[in-house]
């Protein structure tokens, strides 16, 4: 599947099936082909090359006008009438979709917006208007949401209701597709990701599997008795390949994906030594930029 813009290549040569249920995560820079890829999965934008099929159907086809009825997307940027109130906003998406109006009241509601419903959307924050266009996405019960940047202007309780949100989709069945920058915030939530770069999916898979595949070290934290540096580093010393730093009663321990058990057995035996384990994965953001390098 691919897209040109002139001499652009927004999308170039992408293979990618995402399962039912599943909530999946798709990532790059800016520019990576991200938006492109999916404004062409909800046909917004014809392929010059290839085919794309949503819920069974090909994009475009003769079914897909019913079959769109079932997926709902979230821009980046969320624009509203400013003159309508919150209520008057979804009832008009509502008749637009052709979904059942009493739902609206629920969803502002459920989206903690109640209080605002009857207000003009001209006063809604930030996070309110991020709010409100989450609650038209879920207009209509749909089977396959596309949420671009969903987070943005939201605070940490706002955010931690729409991963909550999302978890109930994601139990019903409901397939969502979600692109971020906020690598922190979706590393544990999601599925399985794509990584895109320069309009290809240069990675996929879960997260953990990314980290694999990349042989990315762990950084192994220890809260240490005092004066017992000396005592860490001779326990450490069949390890010559550890990256070993002690500052007072903290050491930070760097070390290959397979010394890990080793090094924790070396490490729990040293009860006169270490006081506490913490054991760091690579970050999401270890990954993206790993990748990025590559």
């Amino acid at each position: 599947m691919a897209k040109r813009f002139g001499e652009v290549r927004a999308v170039d040569g992408v293979d990618l099936a995402v399962r039912e249920g599943e909530l999946f995560g798709l990532i790059g820079h800016n520019g990576a082909g991200k938006s492109t890829l999916f404004k062409m999965i909800l046909g917004l934008l014809a392929p010059d090359r290839g085919s794309l099929e949503v819920l069974g159907d090909p994009v475009g086809g003769a079914r897909f006008r019913e079959t769109r009825r079932s997926i709902a997307y979230l821009p980046e940027n969320v624009v509203f009438y400013d003159n309508l109130s919150g209520l008057e906003t979804l009832r008009f998406f509502a008749e637009l979709k052709g979904a059942d109006p009493r739902e609206c009241q629920p969803l502002l509601v459920k989206l903690g917006l109640e209080a605002a419903a009857q207000r003009s959307v001209r006063g809604y924050s930030k996070g309110m208007r991020q709010r409100l266009g989450f609650a038209q996405a879920l207009l209509g019960r749909p089977r396959l949401l596309f949420l671009d940047e969903p987070t943005i202007g939201l605070d940490p309780e706002a955010i931690r209701e729409f991963y909550r949100i999302l978890a109930e989709l994601k139990a019903r069945g409901v397939t969502v597709l979600l692109s971020s920058h906020n690598l922190a915030e979706i590393q544990e939530r999601v599925d399985r990701l794509a990584l895109m770069r320069l309009g290809r999916v240069q990675a996929l898979g879960t997260v953990q599997a990314l980290r694999e595949e990349l042989r990315l070290p762990l950084r192994i934290e220890v809260s240490l008795r005092p004066e017992a540096a000396e005592r860490l580093r001779r326990a450490l010393a069949p390890f010559p390949d550890l990256d070993v730093r002690v500052d007072g009663a903290r050491g930070t321990i760097v070390c290959e994906r397979g010394h890990k058990m080793a090094v924790l057995a070396a490490l729990t035996a040293q009860t006169d030594t270490v006081t506490d384990i913490r054991v760091r994965e690579p970050s999401l953001e270890d990954v993206f930029l790993g990748y990025a390098e590559n």
